[in-house]
């Protein structure tokens, strides 16, 4: 009678596992797409680090491109194909988009802005695109030059950053202050750490003291930079977008 109760309290228990894996819903497929400047590019930015962080479920599609600025990136009809993979992704069951500029909208810049008028709206206008074809916008702080006076940072892009949510409030739309965690990063880490985390590693100096070709600078980042900022994105993503949350490893 016991060896009859124990296969019986075994099987129910199976029951109730079987029936517990059969309610939990697939997640829906969706896109990300990632629009910006060569701070998210592949190649030397922190886009691919972010799109690694992401289920399978999610198609993450990196937009990113050198030396563009919020408003050379429209200009030169990038954009477009934004607009046009927003419209054409109806199988997917949410698309956001993720936007960050600043670093080439800076006075002295090809394609520069003005800060007070010119930038803010060109924010506010990518987040209003996107929503209208039904989109999730979100904007992004621009990432963190890795420059030091002596032992302090130099944040040359916080007032771009500031500019970004000012945007994003003003669309109402979520806003990632990747600018203050990233320079709050970088300031922890001190310059010879930080150095590591660009594309590549500072040239030795030369013997004649002439300049030594290299990739190396404080702006763009090598896999451990990448890797870093994704993973921070990723986080600041989760948090202040949570129908996303799930989505991420």
């Amino acid at each position: 009678m016991r060896v009859r109760q124990a296969w019986m309290l075994a099987a129910l228990m199976l029951s109730a596992s079987a029936a517990a894996v059969g309610t939990t819903a697939p997640l829906p497929p969706i896109r990300v797409i990632l629009v910006g400047d060569s701070t998210v590019a592949p190649g030397n930015g922190y886009g691919d680090g972010l799109c690694a962080h992401f289920r399978p479920e999610v198609t993450c599609v990196n937009l990113g491109a050198n030396g563009r600025s919020s408003k050379s990136f429209r200009a030169e009809g990038r954009w477009n194909k934004v607009l046009d993979l927003l419209q054409d992704g109806g199988h997917f069951g949410a698309q956001y988009v993720l936007v960050q500029f600043g670093h080439n909208d800076q006075p002295g810049k090809r394609h520069a802005t003005d800060l007070v008028t010119e930038f803010p709206a060109n924010m506010a206008r990518y987040a209003a695109d996107v929503r209208a074809l039904g989109g999730v916008p979100v904007l992004v702080t621009p990432l963190t030059r890795r420059t030091f006076k002596g032992a302090w940072l130099r944040d040359t892009l916080a007032p771009w950053g500031a500019a970004t949510k000012r945007a994003a409030a003003r669309e109402n739309v979520a806003v990632l202050d990747l600018n203050t965690a990233s320079a709050a990063a970088v300031q922890a880490m001190g310059p010879a750490e930080a150095d590591t985390l660009a594309e590549a590693p500072p040239p030795p100096p030369s013997p004649d003291g002439a300049k030594v070709k290299s990739k190396f600078d404080w702006t763009h980042l090598g896999p451990k930079g990448a890797a870093l900022f994704g993973a921070m994105v990723g986080r600041q993503l989760a948090r202040e977008v949570p129908a996303i949350a799930p989505y991420l490893k």
